[in-house]
């Protein structure tokens, strides 16, 4: 009898375990609502500034937002600002015709690092001035900082684990023979 139930406790938190590890991280990420400019617009001239608009709000620390232009420099000025759900970055006056990417990334508010790109292409020559190159040291593109958050399924998994140990612990590794009425 205590073999059934264990082995069906034992089942049952793997089977839930699987299941919430496999489903949890799918619905746990940011995704892009909309996009200024909208994504694949041709523009005439450039935008005072470039934002990204995601489904919930997001996390304040480390956000990555940035326009590289067809010239391979950056275009966007200064940091990038979070507002609840929006990420924007000021673009002022841009240069070269061609196709300008937007490169983000952000901590959706489970601490889940999301990043993509988005794009427009400018169909008129501006007269700004770029910024550097879009790399780093070693030749990769700009792209933002890793977050350092902990995704939720590692914290739903251990619970899972802690809950199961606890409850093998409660019904076979406790001291036999305690409070049953025998004298030494």
């Amino acid at each position: 009898m205590i073999r059934r139930v264990f082995t069906g406790l034992v089942a049952g938190l793997l089977f839930g375990g699987l299941a919430v590890s496999a489903a949890g991280p799918a619905a746990a990420h940011s995704i892009v609502v909309s996009t200024d400019p909208a994504d694949g617009a041709q523009l005439d001239t450039g935008p005072a500034q470039v934002s990204l608009t995601f489904n919930e709000n997001l996390q304040t620390g480390f956000p990555a937002l940035t326009v590289v232009g067809p010239d391979g420099n950056l275009w966007s000025k200064g940091q990038p600002a979070i507002s609840g759900p929006v990420i924007s970055v000021p673009v002022g006056e841009l240069g070269p015709p061609g196709k300008y990417t937007v490169a983000y990334r952000v901590t959706s508010a489970d601490g889940h690092p999301v990043s993509g790109t988005r794009s427009f292409t400018l169909t008129r020559a501006g007269t700004g001035t770029p910024g550097p190159k879009a790399a780093d040291a070693d030749g990769n593109p700009v792209a933002g900082h890793d977050s350092g958050g902990v995704p939720l399924w590692v914290f739903i998994v251990a619970a899972v684990v802690l809950f199961g140990g606890g409850l093998l612990f409660a019904l076979f590794g406790g001291p036999r023979g305690r409070g049953k009425g025998t004298a030494a």
